[in-house]
């Protein structure tokens, strides 16, 4: 008798260290979020773009300096993401925003202005 699998919804692999996403990620097919806060990536971890189900990405507290603005428009499912504390520069946040689909939290330093001021 074979057992069946429960798909995986959610992983917390916070605080680990980490500064390239594990293989095994991409092949959770049911995943909606996670959180990848608190470890050590430089890049965004693009191999999340094909986690088609991929609702919710927490990069808070990484060292993520660039954001892939065309794979992450490609990410139908995608609703939040955050990179506070990244040094992502507001620039980035200025491309991103228009072209995305999501809500895009903060990073350091940086604040959110409005087309008023």
């Amino acid at each position: 008798m074979r057992k069946k699998k429960n798909p995986i919804f959610g992983l917390n692999l916070a605080g680990n260290y980490l500064h390239r996403l594990p293989e095994e990620v991409t092949s959770l097919l049911h995943l909606r979020a996670i959180n990848l806060s608190r470890n050590r990536f430089r890049r965004f971890p693009e191999a999340l773009a094909a986690v088609a189900a991929l609702e919710t990405i927490d990069l808070e507290e990484n060292e993520i300096t660039e954001v892939p603005v065309e794979k992450l428009a490609s990410m139908a499912s995608l609703q939040s993401l955050n990179l506070r504390a990244n040094p992502v520069g507001p620039e980035a946040r200025l491309l991103v925003r228009p072209l995305v689909p999501f809500d895009l939290l903060g990073s350091r330093g940086a604040r959110a202005s409005s087309p008023e001021g």
